[in-house]
């Protein structure tokens, strides 16, 4: 126990030493969100990656999805560092950091509202952003809490409190600097972290091959009859993990917490070798959580299983039970882990948050005078705001039986993509793509998703699923936003060429980025 909590300790005191020491980058509305655009590529690749994975993803989905598809589950994983990594880097990187400069626009919604010349477009998407964030951000702690009460036994409610209380301390002190800088030292812990666990959790089981034979007798009739299906290629639904990859995966295009790293890129090169930073971050992180998750009806004999197949205290139970027979060292690694995660994507979520609320909502339409030291002391502030609500959020759906809530977070991450995903996508790559399409994405999407909540019967039973729905709904945007701009009238030519203009301006390279024209070369 006392080296636990000594390892406790130390982590609080690093982050919180970093918040105040990178004080000095946060004087302003840019260096607070956006660290002045001046963010090298390590710092970067690390802050995408610790942002997309938290908590949800390493106890939530990894235990839920591990025992729904088995092994198969891990090509979640390698959907998250491809596709979710990797193809968002090369196909949003650049012109986001172009355009996004060229409009002086530091968040999605500011985006939005000078791409399409709309500002009821950006104030429709902060509206969007405050109502799924919040609870999404309130779904960090559940996970947390599991892995707290096997490793400590400390009260949930303690649990979180402190967890926040922390992250508020250093975004507050330090803005996006800070959050990237502690994000760079989270990761290397989740790196490190989820390697070991792995080792160990199959060590247990006796080895690799062990494990997956032990995996190919798994049985479960009320799943799949098909012998060793949990140990196959593609588990036992391919149709319901294509739609998991999918959400987790093209979802995070269209988030505003992630998007929002790349306005932040310093150059050209830190592009290039964020990119291949941040996929090999996903794919040891994300590939190893959901690989890990794949080895859960392995510990069935340590669970009670519910009459419904599924394990007293739902998915989110299986992990932490994985994990219950590991050394104190390693329980103490495990939970460091998961509080890098779950404290990397806090910070992310409520400083885009806090940013949106303030300069795309109050500035200019709730408050007409708001200098630049106003706007760094409102978001300030309205990071505590948001981090009290998810708290009370999250102790309430705790507490209580209130599903409402739990509904709510389940579609956040549906709504949000689902809006955002195609506007975002198509603003930086279609000049005739235009305000009435992006309106028609974003109703549609977050539409979609809440009445998915409030009245699932009403859909075909492939689309029942929150997960397939949001997948759904991220698929249907991107033919939305091409049609509807058809027979829409087109953009102010003057406002899409400006905001093009960013890519047409010309800079000097040097050889080693570009061989330049042959004949200027002999």
């Amino acid at each position: 126990m006392f080296v636990k909590v000594l390892m406790l300790v130390v982590f609080f005191a690093i982050m919180v030493g970093v918040g105040f020491y990178s004080r000095k980058h946060a004087s302003n509305v840019d260096g607070f969100v956006l660290g002045g655009r001046s963010v090298g590529p390590w710092l970067t690749a690390f802050a995408y990656g610790t942002s997309y994975f938290s908590a949800v993803i390493f106890v939530g989905y990894a235990g839920q999805f591990g025992w729904k598809f088995g092994i198969a589950s891990t090509w979640i994983g390698l959907g998250n560092a491809f596709i979710g990594s990797l193809m968002a880097w090369v196909i949003l990187g650049r012109r986001t950091r172009i355009m996004t400069q060229q409009l002086n626009s530091a968040t999605m919604p500011e985006y939005f509202g000078k791409r399409y010349g709309s500002p009821a477009l950006k104030i429709g998407a902060s509206a969007v952003i405050f109502i799924f964030l919040i609870p999404y951000t309130a779904s960090l702690y559940n996970g947390l809490s599991r892995l707290f009460g096997m490793a400590f036994n400390i009260d949930y409610t303690v649990c979180i409190i402190i967890m926040a209380v922390l992250t508020g301390v250093y975004v507050i002190a330090g803005g996006y600097m800070a959050t990237a800088i502690n994000d760079f030292i989270q990761g290397m812990i989740m790196l490190v972290g989820i390697v070991a666990v792995i080792a160990a959790v199959l060590k247990t089981n006796g080895g690799f091959v062990k494990a997956i034979g032990d995996m190919a007798r798994v049985e479960d009739p009320a799943v799949s009859d098909v012998p060793g299906v949990f140990a196959s290629f593609f588990g036992p639904k391919p149709f319901d993990l294509l739609a998991v990859v999918i959400l987790t995966s093209l979802g995070t295009w269209g988030l505003p917490q992630m998007v929002q790293k790349f306005y932040a890129i310093k150059s050209e090169n830190a592009i290039a070798k964020g990119t291949i930073i941040s996929t090999f971050f996903a794919v040891v992180v994300a590939g190893g959580c959901y690989f890990l998750g794949g080895f859960g009806r392995l510990f069935t004999s340590q669970m009670e299983i519910g009459a419904n197949g599924v394990p007293v205290g739902g998915y989110d139970a299986i992990v932490p039970k994985m994990l219950e027979t590991l050394s104190p060292l390693l329980i103490g690694v495990v939970v460091i882990l998961v509080l890098s995660a779950s404290m990397s994507t806090l910070s992310s979520l409520v400083l885009a948050s806090s940013s949106t609320l303030t300069l795309d909502f109050l500035k200019g339409n709730i408050i007409k005078d708001m200098d630049e030291k106003k706007q760094v002391f409102t978001m300030r502030l309205l990071i505590v705001v948001f981090i009290l609500i998810s708290v009370v959020i999250a102790i309430i759906q705790y507490s209580t039986t209130v599903n409402f809530i739990a509904q709510l977070m389940g579609i956040s991450w549906g709504a949000l993509a689902g809006a955002f995903l195609a506007p975002f996508l198509y603003g930086l790559y279609m000049k005739k793509s235009t305000a009435a399409a992006a309106w028609c994405s974003m109703i549609f999407g977050v539409g979609i998703m809440v009445l998915n909540m409030f009245a699932k019967s009403i859909f075909p039973a492939w689309l029942q699923s929150p997960i397939n729905c949001g997948a759904f709904a991220m698929l249907a945007g991107l033919v939305i936003v091409p049609v509807v701009s058809l027979v829409t009238p087109k953009p102010e030519k003057n406002l899409v060429d400006f905001a093009f203009a960013g890519y047409d301006k010309k800079v000097v390279v040097s050889a080693r980025d570009s061989l330049g024209d042959s004949e200027s070369v002999r």
